[in-house]
């Protein structure tokens, strides 16, 4: 059901302090001020911190290839194009192997071997310690660079060895006078590209302050929507109990409600009137009552006015799809919201309480039926032994007649048949004795296929059986069972007289049930029969008594069970037999 909007005055807004949200703002503020900075520190931290290590491991990865190259005797054109391709990675500006006295002795930049740089360190204490340092170098062409530096030393025994190798142009005598001037090591310089980080550090910040800014939005509106809240919270509360009680009340209720303005639109609908119309009640609310409603409705509808009060009646209504629903409805006339009339209707689906009704008199109809002919069979069997016995008699004596013999015969014959229709009647009027023991289905499937199979061979049926062994064997008569079974194979057989297949299948259904199903591939019943094929008298064979397929449905249901029928006309029927493990009476 849709709530109607509850009409709040504006005056109620201004119940909240301007300055509850100043002094909020106050608070706010410098906090998340604090915050961000403090987020704007940690990330530049971090990425001082990545980049060092970058540093640290380039240096590692390049002094690691030198020591490699001094061990196989690489000279100075060797260890240079190792410099020079090394700084050819990614983000490097350059790299830069100097002694202590500053002088480059491998750059990545060729033409500035031999020139003087980073004498504004203090390279001896630089070439003596193994931690890296850094600091950042302005670029005027770019982004600045971001320098990381420490002592060269690719082998811990030889350094002697490795400036020899990048002074390939001095000979014996200078070398060993720069021995003593540079025996205290080298000074490695790493230059990385500060360009990505600072454009990543920049997105980051504005990401930050712009997550920062949408937080204080939200504290904010958070305190206020609290202060809001609360100014509201003693008003509403008795009236969100009572709106909420009546609302589940009616979207809950058995019976389907519908409520109709003076516009004609529909202003409330509950699930069960959705459920009952085959509608949404999201569909429903706000649409037209013609559209929305059926047509028998809607005539009802137009006669209701206030002063005519109640009105109730029963009535049916087609449906867009399927069979007409009949209704029990209740509609009236009432004073909505600023007291225009409101017509409000309940209804409620009686299919099940009509079917019940009819199945009571179609009841009380068989019993009385049954009661009557119960009383005529006896009456009438007593009358037609004597016809049996005089016809026995006549044949007897006229047998040198046989046109009279032949006529005796018939009525012999035709008492027999009396006697076997007034035997049915009997059995289905008289209470039905169960002698129940517990029985293997599929022994008296097979007992009862076997007593037609002459039939079926004669007709050119085929006969299949699906008998699982794990069907647990149930408590039952099984006498009665065969006399179902063989009244269900010889309706089927009599139903396929140009030949077909006969099939049963048993099998375990939920609830403790066990289905026995009888399938045909013969003429099938038409669907205007196939609701009465088990009242007693109804039959669509010429020589059928009607009362076979009623006395399968009694011996059934004495059982617990349920037959069904279903049938496609000229494709087959299906009868299925379901039989409970728990039910029935003795």
């Amino acid at each position: 059901m849709i709530k109607k909007p509850l009409k709040l005055h504006s005056k109620r807004w201004v119940g909240v302090s301007p300055w509850i949200i100043i002094g909020a703002v106050f608070i706010l503020v410098p906090v998340f001020m604090f915050m961000t900075q403090q987020s704007l520190n940690r990330q530049r931290d971090h990425t001082r911190k990545l980049l060092v290590e970058k540093g640290a491991a380039l240096i590692r990865s390049f002094e690691a290839g030198v020591r490699t190259g001094v061990g196989l005797r690489w000279g100075h054109f060797q260890l240079q194009k190792l410099l020079m391709e090394t700084a050819r990675q990614p983000d490097i500006d350059y790299l830069i192997v100097t002694d202590v006295k500053g002088v480059i002795l491998a750059d990545s930049d060729p033409s500035l071997i031999g020139e003087i740089y980073g004498t504004d360190l203090d390279l001896e204490s630089i070439s003596r310690s193994t931690d890296p340092r850094w600091r950042r170098v302005p670029n005027t062409e770019g982004a600045d660079t971001f320098e990381i530096y420490r002592q060269f030393k690719p082998a811990q025994e030889d350094v002697q060895a490795v400036q020899d190798r990048f002074r390939p142009d001095r000979d014996l005598s200078l070398r060993q006078e720069a021995a003593a001037v540079h025996s205290e090591g080298l000074v490695i310089f790493v230059g990385l590209d500060m360009g990505p980080v600072e454009t990543a550090r920049r997105e980051d910040n504005r990401h930050t302050i712009m997550m920062a800014a949408v937080f204080l939005i939200i504290c904010m509106s958070g305190i206020i929507s609290l202060m809001l809240a609360q100014g509201y919270r003693s008003a509403q509360t008795s009236l969100s109990r009572a709106r909420a009680f009546s609302d589940n009340l009616v979207r809950h209720m058995p019976m389907g409600l519908a409520a109709i303005d003076g516009s004609g639109r529909i202003t409330a609908f509950n699930d069960t009137a959705a459920a009952i119309l085959r509608q949404t009640t999201a569909g429903a609310v706000g649409r037209s009552a013609e559209e929305t409603l059926p047509a028998e409705i809607q005539d009802l509808l137009r006669e209701t006015a206030p002063e005519r009060g109640v009105i109730e009646r029963e009535i049916d209504c087609r449906m867009a799809e399927g069979p007409p629903v009949p209704l029990d409805v209740i509609a009236t006339v009432l004073e909505g919201e600023g007291g225009e009339p409101e017509r409000v209707m309940l209804f409620r689906d009686v299919t099940e309480i009509r079917q019940l009704k009819s199945e009571i008199a179609r009841s009380q109809r068989l019993a009385a039926l049954g009661s009557l002919a119960a009383g005529v069979a006896h009456e009438i069997r007593n009358p037609l032994s004597s016809i049996k016995g005089f016809a026995t008699y006549f044949k007897e004596r006229y047998r040198d007649n046989p046109e009279d013999g032949r006529t005796a015969d018939i009525m012999v014959q035709e008492v027999d048949r009396l006697n076997r229709v007034i035997g049915q009647l009997l059995d289905y009027a008289r209470p039905m004795t169960m002698n129940r023991q517990p029985t293997p289905v599929q022994m008296v499937v097979r007992h009862a296929l076997r007593m037609i199979e002459s039939e079926a061979r004669e007709k050119g049926v085929s006969v299949s059986a699906d008998l699982p062994e794990d069907v647990a064997p149930l408590h039952i008569d099984p006498d009665r069972i065969k006399q179902v079974l063989l009244n269900l194979f010889l309706n089927a057989l009599g139903a396929m007289q140009t030949g077909g297949t006969l099939s049963v299948i048993l099998s375990e259904q939920p609830d403790r049930l066990v289905r026995v199903e009888v399938r045909d591939t013969g003429t099938g019943i038409d669907a205007k029969d196939i609701e009465r094929i088990f009242d007693p008298y109804f039959t669509t064979k010429p020589s059928g008594t009607g009362l076979g397929l009623a006395i399968v449905q009694k011996i059934v249901e004495a059982h617990g069970g349920a037959v069904h029928a279903a049938s496609v006309p000229g494709r087959g029927t299906t009868v299925s037999v379901l039989l409970s493990r728990s039910g029935g009476s003795e």
